[in-house]
């Protein structure tokens, strides 16, 4: 018995056409990206006061603000370690908040 030789790439392009067919009638799940653990919800964070202390510049930073409008309040705190270089902060009686910078007693709003 004689076998009828089929040339090789008749037959694998039919085997692939045959069954390579269904791969394109099925839908494939998307890929989903991996998600991490939840964590246990943190407390709320906890807002820190400062403190209020009055330094050299003060009055210098209450009549700057007087100027713009902002009067009330406690008046000038300093909000840094007394130093060359200073920060101030007042509460105006709207709500605002007026801050200086003062290097050596000189005093720019911020």
């Amino acid at each position: 018995m004689k076998r009828a030789l089929v040339p090789l790439s008749i037959a694998l392009a039919a085997a692939l056409g045959l069954g390579g067919c269904s791969m394109f009638h099925q839908r494939m799940p998307a890929p989903v990206a991996p998600v991490a653990p939840l964590a246990a919800p943190a407390a709320a964070p906890s807002v820190e006061t400062i403190p209020f202390h009055t330094g050299v510049s003060s009055a210098t930073v209450e009549k700057m603000a007087k100027q713009q409008g902002c009067t009330g309040g406690l008046g000038a705190g300093l909000i840094t370690q007394p130093g060359p270089v200073e920060v101030y902060r007042m509460r105006c009686e709207d709500g605002k908040v007026f801050m200086a910078r003062c290097e050596l007693r000189q005093c720019k709003q911020m």
